[in-house]
């Protein structure tokens, strides 16, 4: 009797997971293709809507839409500006450029990258960053696809830590009635379980490396 009212649901699923990882949409764009099939599920199984909920959820989506925009605009000119001014890449090459312990050089890069995830978007970060800090790291003798892992893990936790943590106003924009005080300090333990997470993936590699290696292996 449940399994009818359930199946919906997994071919939701079944099909985002099939536009995403078939090449066919990018992670916004099979978003998009989610909330649409939700809305097909809704009016044409379940036959449970009304026309105000769909302005409603318009209105409310648009809102929270402008906000991140912003905040995604405000990013952009302040790490243009940082761009323009050399800081970002003048910081990479000085950390690059200390004759140090690989891994104490690792440990100046995960800083570095921390604090500039607080300011700058993942993807500011990445394009201003990493052409710098990839040979050298690759140098040293750590594996690629591990510092990869490591970066991403990095530029998640800029997400969730201000001034410019953008998943905490999307937090803060969707359930407005709770304060930015509260949704930092719910965001603390799993900010804190990340960094646990860089420490793990230093101490054992193997973690990020084991699985391509064995589908692609070692790298070059």
């Amino acid at each position: 009797q449940i399994l009818p009212k359930v199946l919906p649901f997994l071919a939701i699923i079944v099909a985002v997971v099939y536009v995403l990882y078939g090449g066919i949409a990018t992670p916004s764009e099979t978003a998009g293709v989610g909330a649409f099939l939700v809305i097909v599920l809704v009016m044409l199984i379940y036959r449970r809507w009304q026309p105000s909920a769909i302005w409603k959820i318009m209105r409310d989506s648009t809102r929270e839409s402008v906000m991140i925009l912003f905040i995604i605009a405000a990013s952009g000119l302040f790490s243009f500006m940082l761009s323009s001014l050399y800081v970002t890449q003048s910081v990479a090459e000085s950390i690059v450029s200390m004759e140090a312990n690989r891994w104490v050089l690792m440990f100046f890069i995960n800083v570095f990258l921390l604090v500039f995830g607080f300011f700058l978007p993942p993807v500011a970060v990445i394009l201003m960053a990493a052409p710098i800090l990839l040979p050298i790291v690759t140098e040293a003798g750590f594996d690629p696809y591990w510092f990869a892992v490591v970066l991403t893990v990095n530029m998640e936790i800029g997400l969730i830590t201000p001034p410019v943590g953008l998943n905490l106003y999307v937090i803060k924009g969707t359930v407005p009635d709770i304060g930015l005080p509260t949704v930092l300090r719910g965001a603390l333990p799993f900010m804190l379980s990340m960094v646990v997470g860089i420490v793990l993936l230093c101490l054992f590699p193997e973690l990020a490396t084991w699985l391509p290696e064995l589908l692609m292996g070692p790298a070059s």
